[in-house]
């Protein structure tokens, strides 16, 4: 049996090796912490097989967007250039943007929603909503829950608050949207 003494000395000398393992891989501590977590966070929340899509990102500078896509600047008021390469794939049904504070699709039935990217569950800074073309929704990347293309929270989700929900409306010639609040 050994001493406690003699189990301290070990495990020291374990975690000694261990980390001089690691520094020969050239591998820090916080780098394998961040890939274990990033790994863990991508799987360990998911109930489902359905995937979750990549996020779009936004254009930090784009001359296809003209007005106002952020809640904080003011009411949602912002027209895209669809035949600009940032908002071009808005023109294909299922594919999706997110514009500042707002995500935009062109849902089943070639119809063009748009809702508040921020989840309203606990914190809305923690997740914000991608829209899943198979189950014609947005879902928060975060915590699952799932809400309508109107922007109602969907029965038995963790969210109880509906996601505001902005008007759509197309130019005569399809090439310029308008979102308003």
């Amino acid at each position: 049996m050994k001493t406690n003494n003699e189990m301290e000395s070990n495990s020291t000398t374990d975690q000694m090796k261990r980390g001089e393992f690691l520094r020969s891989l050239g591998i820090s501590s916080a780098a394998l912490m961040a890939f274990y977590c990033m790994g863990t966070g991508l799987t360990a929340c998911s109930n489902s097989s359905d995937p979750m899509p990549a996020t779009p990102t936004t254009p930090t500078t784009s001359t296809g967007l003209t007005g106002n896509a952020e809640t904080a600047k003011g009411a949602i008021n912002f027209t895209l250039d669809l035949t600009d390469a940032n908002y071009s794939k808005l023109k294909t049904v299922g594919e999706f943007v997110t514009v500042g504070n707002v995500v935009v699709a062109n849902s089943t039935g070639n119809k063009l929603v748009a809702v508040s990217r921020d989840c309203t569950h606990y914190n809305p800074s923690q997740g914000q909503l991608l829209y899943r073309k198979t189950e014609n929704d947005f879902r928060c990347n975060n915590h699952l829950s799932e809400y309508a293309l109107d922007g109602k929270v969907k029965p038995n989700q963790q969210s109880s608050n509906n996601v505001a929900q902005y008007k759509t409306s197309l130019s005569t010639d399809g090439n310029k949207l308008i979102v308003t609040a």
